[in-house]
C-alpha cells in the first residue's frame, strides 16, 4: 500500500499515526494536491489528502475512510469492539475532526489577500474550536492517560492530531481553562507515532 499526502495536513497525519503505531508496510509519497497538475487528481478526482492506494488503480480517499480501511485491513482494530466503546470512540473522533476543520477553514481565510479576508469568518471558527475544546475538558476524566478507559485508540488518534494541529496553526492559550485536556496530551504527544509525524516547522509547547 501506498500512503499520498503532505507532511502538514492533519488528515493525511491521522492515517500516518496510526501506521506508525501499527507498524504496517505502507509506502508515504509526499504530493502537493493543489497543483493543476497534481498526481493526485489521477488518484482522486477531489484533489484531496490523504490518498491510500490499496491495490492496481484502487484507491481510498477521504480521512475518515482511509482511517477505517488501515484500522480495520489487518483485523487489529484500534476501534472498541463493545457498542458502548464504539460509539463513544466515534465521538471523540468527530469532535476532534470538526476542530481540524475549523482549524484548517481558519488557515485558509488568513492565507486570502489582507483585502479580501473576512475577520467574521475567522472568529466564527476560532469560536468552535474554542467551544470543543471546552466540551472536551467537560468530557474528559481526572488523569486519564486515555480518552477511553484504559485503552489507546483512534480517539486518541483524532482528538491529538487535532490538538497538536490547533498549536501548529492556531497557536493560543487553552491550555489554561483545559488543564485535563492538557494533560491528556503530553501523553499523548510524547508517543514515537506522534513525534516522528511532527509536522514541518512545528514546535510542541513545553506546558
Amino acid at each position: 500500500m501506498k500512503l499520498y499526502g503532505s507532511l502538514t495536513s492533519p488528515y493525511v497525519r491521522k492515517a500516518r499515526v496510526l501506521i506508525h503505531e501499527k507498524n504496517m508496510a505502507v509506502e508515504f509519497v509526499n504530493e502537493d494536491p493543489w497543483t493543476e497538475d497534481s498526481p493526485v487528481i489521477g488518484r482522486n478526482p477531489l484533489s484531496k489528502v490523504p490518498v491510500l492506494e490499496i491495490g492496481v488503480d484502487s484507491y481510498m480517499f477521504e480521512s475518515p475512510l482511509v482511517v477505517h480501511y488501515l484500522d480495520h485491513v489487518d483485523g487489529k482494530s484500534f476501534t472498541p469492539r463493545d457498542p458502548a466503546g464504539y460509539w463513544q470512540s466515534q465521538w471523540w473522533q468527530s469532535l476532534g475532526q470538526g476542530i481540524i476543520d475549523a482549524g484548517i477553514a481558519r488557515v485558509f481565510e488568513t492565507r486570502r489577500p489582507l483585502d479580501k479576508q473576512m475577520p467574521e469568518k475567522m472568529q466564527r471558527e476560532e469560536q468552535r474550536i474554542h467551544r470543543a475544546i471546552d466540551l472536551a475538558e467537560k468530557t474528559i476524566k481526572e488523569n486519564s492517560e486515555f480518552l477511553l478507559g484504559n485503552r489507546y485508540g483512534l480517539a486518541d488518534i483524532v482528538m491529538g492530531v487535532a490538538m497538536q494541529y490547533t498549536d501548529f496553526r492556531y497557536p493560543h492559550d487553552w491550555r489554561s481553562r483545559a488543564p485535563k485536556l492538557n494533560q491528556w496530551l503530553k501523553g499523548i504527544a510524547a508517543r514515537p507515532s506522534f513525534v516522528d509525524t511532527q509536522p514541518p516547522g512545528f514546535e510542541p509547547p513545553a506546558a
